[in-house]
């Protein structure tokens, strides 16, 4: 069981390193103000997805310590905060480039 969720949580985790690291790139070139608000909506998301990952994997794969808990428990939080973040304002931009 720890095989399968370790060949499913580290190409997500790899997936989503390399999509963050190319919105970010995104963002910063783009010359347009919502453009670059979208590239770095979508690399919050990214981001958020690989702290969910990484959480995962303090989380299931590690052994019991309390350490590892609590670092996966922040890296949960920071996550679902950046994945909220970067859809709601995904969201705003969005729309309002119609």
């Amino acid at each position: 069981m720890n095989q399968l969720m370790q060949w499913l949580l580290m190409p997500g985790i790899l997936v989503s390193l390399v999509f963050s690291a190319v919105f970010s790139f995104k963002s910063r070139r783009a010359a347009d103000p919502r453009t670059r608000a979208v590239h770095s909506a979508k690399m919050n998301i990214s981001m958020g997805s690989m702290l969910l990952f990484i959480a995962l994997v303090q989380l299931f794969l590690s052994g019991e310590s309390t350490l590892r808990i609590v670092i996966g428990a922040i890296f949960l939080v920071l996550g679902v905060f950046n994945l909220f973040a970067g859809l709601r304002n995904l969201s705003l931009y969005s729309s309002s480039r119609s």
